[in-house]
């Protein structure tokens, strides 16, 4: 199983000193927290997306090249790319360029995107956003596989003879994860092309990720892609660490009441009790996240958030050694052994993926066995 952390990039004020980052140290704190992931043992850094203040990620491709040149067996992700806004020539050629340069460890998030203001800015209507993901996506994969692409569609300029350059590495496209918290055409999306789907279920409850997630599971299987039980599942989760947990919670207090998402809302200890959010001992984050098995089922991949709401570098750099440390180890043992040995445990690597061959499943535009429409 897979462990990482994933950061939004918001530049928050720090609420108990009262500093707030440049962007340029923003920037700079991802990326030292990146290299302390590979340092600890962690498997996995993902970055987000966002094209608006008070966010720094505009160009995740950048950085993760940046992280690739500093590190050697960290798989470099990110939490969202913006399959909407994003033209999918420039997606294929992106990470087509950084899949060579990071020697295969890459794959991407796929999502909408959920700011209004920006889908204009790149020439997109918000209004349009589902069946942007559905065509985008779709030539974005024939762009990955196809040595020639002609096309057509509703939403941008048509495509003649048009050739990928670099093709992917070894002809192989990078895995992909379809992330969504709450539209069902996004994880019918996902199990139709036997893709990995992501619910960053921080901001909700267990009932709705365990509804979505078996939507997802219950229509991989019906594509013909494997049994519901090894469908490729992601989720996100939050945690804040002290050995002990009162001391954990007042520190973490000032910083979540005043977070920009859920500051001035439900209390700490509602939040808590009603979303993965576990600010605790690393025994209690260890015994909370493997209870989300209980409701998601045997999982791929884990991600969490630990730099957001103006948190100090040294604080997150701490709580990222723990997480490696601490609390991982317990958490790939535990989770190991209760697992069937039909499910896999990772996601699929690069490696894994070139092995197939040209004639798997992977490298097919349409792999879905039963070719239903996609909702």
């Amino acid at each position: 199983m897979q462990f990482g952390i994933f950061s939004v990039g918001d530049v928050t004020i720090d609420p108990v000193t009262g500093r707030m980052p440049s962007e340029s140290e923003r920037l700079k704190a991802m990326m030292k927290y990146a290299l302390k992931a590979e340092e600890v043992g962690l498997d996995v850094f993902a970055t987000g997306e966002h094209h608006n203040p008070p966010f720094v990620p505009s160009s995740p491709t950048t950085m993760l090249g940046w992280i690739a040149a500093r590190t050697e067996r960290l798989q470099l992700s990110t939490a969202t790319t913006l399959i909407t806004t994003n033209d999918p020539v420039k997606i294929a050629e992106d990470f087509s360029v950084l899949q060579h340069l990071a020697d295969g460890r890459v794959d991407l998030m796929m999502g909408r995107g959920n700011t209004g203001p920006v889908y204009p800015w790149f020439g997109k209507d918000i209004r349009k956003g589902l069946p942007l993901a559905v065509e985008n996506y779709h030539l974005l994969r024939r762009l990955w596989r196809e040595k020639v692409v002609d096309w057509e569609g509703q939403f941008r300029t048509p495509l003649r003879g048009f050739t990928l350059a670099p093709a992917p590495l070894d002809d192989t496209p990078p895995f992909v994860w379809h992330g969504s918290i709450r539209s069902p055409e996004i994880a019918e999306q996902a199990a139709f092309y036997g893709d990995g789907f992501f619910h960053n279920h921080i901001f909700w409850n267990k009932e709705h990720t365990q509804q979505m997630v078996e939507l997802y599971r219950s229509r991989f299987e019906h594509y013909g892609h494997g049994t519901a039980d090894q469908a490729i599942v992601g989720l996100g989760g939050q945690v804040f660490m002290r050995r002990n947990s009162q001391d954990a919670v007042r520190e973490f207090r000032p910083y979540f009441d005043n977070a920009p998402v859920y500051g001035h809302g439900p209390s700490l200890e509602e939040f808590t009790q009603m979303t993965p959010l576990t600010v605790g001992s690393p025994e209690q984050v260890i015994e909370r996240t493997l209870g989300f098995a209980d409701y998601a089922g045997h999982y791929q991949r884990q991600l969490f958030l630990v730099d957001h709401a103006g948190l100090p570098e040294d604080v997150v750099l701490e709580q990222i050694e723990i997480l490696g440390t601490e609390v991982v180890p317990v958490l790939r043992r535990e989770f190991e052994a209760r697992r069937p040995s039909h499910v896999p445990s990772d996601p699929p690597g690069h490696a894994a993926l070139a092995a197939q061959g040209p004639n798997s499943r992977h490298r097919q535009v349409m792999p879905a066995a039963n070719l239903d429409a996609v909702a």
